[in-house]
């Protein structure tokens, strides 16, 4: 079971910890929460989880005690060191720690043997990683399926809609990867300290042809969305060779756009027919 929020506070002064903001260092202290992960996740015997920042280890625990191996980055030395100390050797063989930065290794050093045969992430990610550790995610192999705690901001501009504000270089990344199934809601109660805002469980899962986009081909659709409401002619001018530029406008002509259109307005569909030559 997840520690309470005055087993949290009591776990923490024994370490002599003070929860780090700048970490995002919100500990989940909700056992409902903790077993929807699991459920979403579809969590079984022998799966091969990534975990992200797996602090405490409330969620960690949880997914070995219902046989997965887990492979799990935690970037504070302190809560390395106690989870290394207990879980460690609760569970020897199948708990694969590293003490390190998630955004340099995004799959926490899982091997190339469960990533070619499949593996889901399972994690309560920082706000403040959360864009450049997917992008370092959508780079491959993919997972089956992620479970991912985010602040709703975060999950927002995941599963933005194109015409919407929240629409995104990120939003079409993932969505070309990534099928959006149901997740949960997640109050601010849910973890100690509280947060400032409310958070959810999205869950995505890997679609069964995923697209994934160039790294040339990234740079020049977040290039296009730092100027959002400029006309997608004029960003493309010097960006794109002509044939290749001429050849992907007459795409979006064909969809009813236009060179007047504006980065957000373009589906994923066509983003996905943009070629850099």
């Amino acid at each position: 079971m997840p520690l309470t929020p005055t087993e949290t506070r009591d776990l923490l002064a024994r370490l002599g910890h003070k929860p780090k903001r700048f970490l995002g260092q919100n500990f989940l202290v909700d056992g409902n929460i903790v077993r929807k992960s699991l459920a979403l996740g579809e969590v079984r015997p022998g799966d091969a989880i990534v975990e992200i920042g797996p602090g405490l280890g409330t969620l960690t625990s949880a997914l070995l005690e219902a046989g997965a191996e887990v492979w799990a980055v935690e970037k504070d030395r302190a809560l390395h060191a106690h989870l290394a100390a207990t879980l460690g050797p609760e569970f020897p063989g199948r708990l694969h720690l590293r003490e390190g930065d998630a955004v340099e290794l995004p799959l926490a050093g899982l091997p190339a043997g469960p990533a070619g045969t499949g593996f889901k992430i399972i994690a309560n990610l920082p706000y403040a990683i959360s864009t450049p550790w997917m992008d370092a995610v959508l780079s491959g192999p993919l997972p089956l399926r992620m479970v991912l705690m985010l602040q709703r901001e975060a999950a927002d501009r995941y599963t933005a809609r194109p015409g919407t504000k929240d629409f995104s270089a990120i939003s079409i990344f993932v969505q070309a990867a990534c099928d959006v199934a149901p997740g949960h809601r997640v109050a601010a109660a849910c973890f100690y300290p509280q947060p400032d805002v409310d958070s959810c469980l999205l869950n995505l899962a890997r679609k069964p042809v995923p697209f994934l986009f160039t790294a040339p081909v990234k740079a020049l659709i977040r290039a296009c969305f730092q100027q959002r409401r400029k006309q997608i002619a004029a960003l493309l001018r010097g960006r794109l060779a002509g044939a290749a530029a001429l050849a992907w406008l007459a795409e979006l002509t064909a969809a009813g756009l236009g060179p007047q259109a504006r980065p957000e307005q373009i589906s994923v569909a066509l983003w996905q027919k943009l070629r850099v030559v």
